[in-house]
């Protein structure tokens, strides 16, 4: 297989090639005769949004990517884990509770990592309008550009902007009939198919824009455990609307609609073992890829053991790894079938193992600029759905050698051990923003505006076995957050250099914890609340907090081409809820409580630094653009999972999300591009992201090595080191009329990343070069292209875990999950114009 990889690779690059050489002859003429002036060659001006208002990104005083439509599609970027690879200072982490799917995505910029899987430093939107997926917001087909924007950006983008923002810019349609379709295809049976189209309906004031796609794929690793099926297997399809409305050339209203589905199946995730585990005939199924120990006395089980354990950088899966108990036998279907206490009725979740999520995002925006006197009235409003399921086997490996010692012939249960979890939530949101902007090109810039965000959500947490006929899913409580905020920015031109910006945001955030609908709580232990019985769907608790994020900004323009800035904003992110707390009595209260649980967590602080250098040069073929930034974060969130011994000569534990601490970040960043002539254009990018543990607690972490102090350490899930280095070379073809080219390879790099905050292990670092190649001859375009050249195998994502199973103690963690890359994939795509 390798072999025929290598010449499908072979075979792409030599036709690669062969188009630049094609076309080389004709570019020497052209450049021969017609010798243009230097600045025919400038590279276009990307304007952008990041303070609600259009501006060059070379005038804006914030580190910001930008990502056009064609740079898009020529680099292959279609999901937003596409973006975070091509991305330095860019990660996503899904490597969570004993699964990396897309259940959940967290988006790491600056190596801001959120402890918990219901927290992110940074917000999606669409438009401006908050997006509550992460995986949806890239589903746009040919948006303007995509906007990265780095450090706090509570002024204008309001909560979970912690770390930084990403907003995708809808293209607007034309004023005429045009669409495209595409077809591609690739290895592992992958296929994309896209149509768009967009048509005036009434000239000049009546336009609008559809599109739809569907993508399906099968994983890059044979399951272990079930050999007829691959980990990673994925599908989506996406419809999404623009209507453009034009009432008079004052106002412009824009009506938007999305629709997805994805439908994947078990995630590619392997397990490296700390210990070896084998089954009832004493074959391996988890080997001991272990390579170092700690010696730990733990107090609370009152023993001193070595826990063994994996340091330095994780090795290579053994042969036994990925492997999950996936099959879909009588056992996984009746469990399924059951309906009573579900969020999702069984007809609409998940079938099997794996994923299956629906999602709708729909935002309403006016603007009307009030004639002949600079101001602009802005509406936006916006509306999320969400549900998914998603059953995962959190065993990790193959199981079915090992009996299941709560087996009966009449329980129905499984006769082999497994632990399979069904995971089910639904989540809404409504928001609504009123802002009032002024600029008439004289000194004075402003926005002022209101916003409110109204969002709830359910989840339920089930193992297979537990889930009845009798019972059903355990259920859930609801939680609620409303948020009032109102907002600012001042821009005044000092000199005709000196430019300063005064921004803020007083926000308030409202937390509700409710009951149950379907049974009341009878709370017996005050620590947490107050006793006494809670009817079904009632309020349990409720706070309140106010914050008020400032930015100040100061920018000087030395030259035409030269811009720098420094600033400093404060951000929040929102507080956390433990509602499962007040079920705690006597000494697992008391445990809780000391560990720092409670019903409420403060919201997490951040301060940050920035000073920032934006220009152009050489007639605008050049651009270039640097930061530098130190944060302080406070008030840190991380899960705890806490077991202790109790009185009775038993085991408790006691979970929850506490305020572990704090951490100083500091980095640079760099993107720059040059365009050396018709033929040749090159960028590059480079991040240098930095964090120092100041105070943390991890009680796991701690179990495992040791360890209480993680001062000085960097945090985990994140690249220290990152840089991607592009080069493209285009022009027109010579061998027909009216036909283009195009030569693209982009190069990779990101550092490796520690499971945790002791530093133990780390991923390896990775390299990933992709390359693509096109001819377009009028309306019709063909690419070839090859991601992962090379078939780089680093890991994706790294997390402390233990081995499950019948032995395993949970007194420390003995192994540790990886996310598995995708291998090469080999393909073409055709697109169609009209």
């Amino acid at each position: 297989m390798k072999g025929v990889y290598f010449r499908h690779t072979l075979g792409v690059s030599a036709l690669a090639l062969s188009i630049a050489a094609a076309a080389l002859p004709a570019q020497a003429q052209n450049a021969e005769k017609e010798k243009p002036a230097a600045d025919e060659y400038a590279l276009d001006e990307i304007v952008v949004t990041a303070r609600k208002r259009a501006e060059d990104i070379l005038k804006t005083p914030v580190s910001v990517t930008a990502v056009t439509s064609e740079q898009l599609e020529q680099r292959g970027v279609t999901t937003i884990s596409n973006l975070a690879e091509q991305t330095p200072g860019f990660n996503i982490n899904n490597n969570s509770s004993g699964r990396a799917d897309r259940s959940f995505q967290q988006l790491i910029l600056r190596g801001f990592t959120p402890a918990t899987t219901d927290s992110t430093p940074v917000a999606t939107f669409i438009d401006g309008v908050p997006v509550s997926s992460a995986t949806a917001v890239m589903s746009i087909s040919n948006p303007a550009r995509v906007e990265l924007l780095r450090g706090p950006q509570s002024a204008y983008f309001g909560r979970n902007t912690f770390a930084g923002a990403l907003n995708v810019v809808n293209k607007e349609p034309g004023d005429k009939l045009a669409g495209s379709v595409l077809a591609s295809i690739a290895s592992r049976n992958t296929y994309r198919l896209q149509g768009e189209l967009e048509a005036p309906i009434l000239e000049d004031k009546v336009a609008f824009r559809i599109a739809g796609s569907k993508d399906s794929k099968d994983g890059s690793y044979k399951n272990g455990a079930n050999p007829g099926e691959t980990l990673g297997e994925q599908s989506s399809y996406t419809y999404n609307g623009l209507l453009v409305v034009k009432p008079s050339e004052n106002l412009t209203i824009k009506a938007f609609g999305m629709v997805s589905h994805d439908d994947d199946g078990p995630a590619g995730m392997g397990v490296i073992g700390a210990g070896q585990v084998t089954d009832a005939k004493g074959k391996v199924v988890v080997a001991n890829q272990s390579n170092c120990g700690f010696t730990v006395t733990n107090a609370l089980f009152g023993f001193t053991s070595t826990n063994r354990f994996i340091c330095g950088t994780a090795p290579k899966l053994s042969g036994l790894s990925p492997a999950s108990n996936t099959l879909v036998d009588s056992y996984v279907r009746s469990r399924l079938a059951i309906k009573q206490n579900r969020l999702i009725d069984p007809e609409d979740g998940v079938q099997g193992y794996g994923l299956v999520r629906d999602y709708q995002h729909y935002h309403l925006a006016a603007d009307y600029d009030i004639p002949d006197t600079g101001f602009t009235v802005t509406a936006l409003t916006g509306m999320n759905r969400e549900q998914w399921g998603s059953l995962s086997d959190i065993v990790n490996y193959d199981s079915s050698g090992i009996a299941n010692a709560a087996y009966t012939p009449t329980n129905g249960l499984r006769n082999y051990y497994s632990s399979s979890y069904l995971v089910e939530s639904k989540s809404k949101d409504f928001s609504q923003e009123l802002r009032l902007g002024y600029d008439d090109q004289g000194d004075l810039r402003f926005v002022t505006g209101v916003n409110y965000l109204n969002a709830s959500a359910k989840r339920t947490v089930d193992i297979l076995d537990n889930i009845t006929p009798a019972s059903g899913v355990t259920p859930s409580g609801k939680t609620r957050n409303e948020t009032l905020s109102g907002f600012f920015g001042i821009t005044y031109d000092i000199t005709d250099a000196l430019t300063a910006s005064v921004e803020g945001r007083y926000q308030i955030d409202k937390l509700y914890a409710y009951i149950s609908p379907l049974r009341d709580l009878v709370v017996t232990d005050p620590t947490f609340t107050k006793p006494g019985t809670y009817a079904a769907g009632s309020l349990l608790a409720s706070k309140k907090y106010e914050n008020f994020l400032p930015r100040f900004i100061a920018q000087y323009q030395w030259t035409d081409e030269v811009m720098t800035y420094a600033s400093v904003a404060k951000g929040v992110n929102p507080a956390a809820l433990n509602s499962g707390v007040v079920t705690y009595t006597g000494e697992s209260a008391a445990f809780a409580k000391n560990l720092g649980l409670d019903v409420f967590v403060s919201p997490e602080k951040v301060t940050t630094y920035e000073l920032g250098l934006k220009g152009s040069g050489d007639s605008g073929r050049l651009r270039y653009t640097f930061a530098g930034y130190f944060s302080q974060w406070r008030d840190q969130l991380n899960q705890v999972i806490q077991t202790f011994g109790n009185t009775v000569g038993g085991f408790s534990s006691v979970f929850g999300t506490i305020n572990a601490g704090g951490s100083d970040m500091k980095g640079i960043e760099f993107e720059g591009s040059y365009r050396l002539n018709q033929l040749i254009t090159l960028n590059a990018a480079g991040s240098i992201n930095d964090s120092k543990v100041k105070n943390y607690r991890s009680p796991l972490t701690t179990q495992l090595t040791g360890l209480s102090s993680f001062r000085g350490n960097e945090l985990p899930s994140t690249s220290k080191y990152g840089a991607s280095v592009g080069v493209l070379l285009n022009g027109e073809l010579g061998l027909w009329q009216d036909s283009t080219w195009f030569t693209r390879v982009d190069y990779t790099y990101k550092s490796g990343m520690w499971s945790d905050v002791a530093n133990i292990v780390k991923t390896p670092s990775s390299q990933v070069v992709n390359l693509r190649a096109g001819i377009t001859k009028g309306d019709i375009s063909l690419d070839i292209f090859v991601n992962n050249l090379f078939n780089e195998d680093a890991y994706t994502s790294i997390t402390d875990n233990f081995i499950f199973s019948p032995t395993t103690t949970y007194a420390a963690y003995n192994a540790i999950n990886v996310g598995l890359r995708e291998k090469r994939s080999v393909g073409a795509q055709v697109k169609v114009k009209f």
